[in-house]
């Protein structure tokens, strides 16, 4: 996936080089590169940040019970 978004940046970048001016070669790379660059990232990110929060409330509850355990004794 890194590579899909390092290829986007690349042509976006040389586009932005191609243009006539400095405000449009910059406007050109924010909006054709790095906004839908970040959507795209943004959106298929998405199932490994469930993942992660999953995970993370997964060991977060394994250890609580631990120490609710050793309580106990």
């Amino acid at each position: 996936m890194y590579l899909i978004a390092i290829a986007w940046l690349y042509v976006a970048l040389l586009a932005a080089v191609s243009d006539d001016s400095v405000v449009g070669g910059v406007l050109t790379f924010i909006f054709f590169g790095l906004a839908p660059l970040a959507l795209f990232l943004w959106l298929f990110g998405t199932p490994a940040r469930r993942r992660h929060k999953a995970a993370r409330s997964a060991t977060d509850d394994s250890l609580n019970d631990r120490a609710d355990s050793g309580r106990d004794q």
